[in-house]
């Protein structure tokens, strides 16, 4: 360790670290609300304005969708504006692919996720237009949009009675 003055050392010792052993337990685990499973025919549509890796929401909307999905509502997600940088299939460095950092694909990963269990994306053509992305830069299976798409599918999945989740983040 590089020398520390007795302050440094005296600050270091004040409190252990770490207090508490790895896989200490400091929540409790008690889940407050019912397991709700989708009723026949309910759907859960998630809109997400937010970039990739500049915050949890868009990663966080897709993993609410996916367990939507799993809880057997008829589920999709609807990327538009910077969010639409979430879909490319081109993320990587120094290739595409590669992860340049621990979770760099989560996203793209847990989108592959949630088409393979049934969950529709779609990605707007605008959105994707805003930030100089290609659509054939998109990963295989999202379904591009028209930017008059976004309203659109709002109502669609309003008038279906659908649990919408609106995510926005700049």
């Amino acid at each position: 360790m590089t020398d520390l003055t007795d302050l440094e050392q005296k600050s270091l010792n004040e409190i252990p670290h770490p207090a508490l052993a790895e896989g200490s337990s400091i929540y409790g685990g008690t889940k407050v609300f019912p397991d709700y499973k989708a009723e026949e025919g309910q759907s859960y549509f998630t809109l997400v304005h937010g970039i990739a890796h500049e915050s949890s929401v868009s990663f966080v909307a897709v993993l609410q969708a996916t367990r939507a999905l799993r809880k057997g509502f008829e589920a999709a997600i609807y990327f538009y504006g910077p969010g639409s940088l979430n879909c490319l299939a081109t993320r990587g460095f120094p290739t595409t692919g590669t992860s340049a950092f621990p979770g760099e694909h989560n996203i793209n990963n847990s989108l592959k996720t949630f088409m393979a269990e049934g969950g529709k994306v779609y990605c707007c053509r605008f959105g994707l237009s805003l930030h100089g992305a290609r659509e054939e830069d998109l990963i295989e299976g999202v379904i591009p949009t028209h930017p008059l798409d976004v309203q659109d599918a709002l109502i669609h999945y309003a008038r279906k009675g659908a649990i919408i989740n609106s995510t926005y983040q700049l």
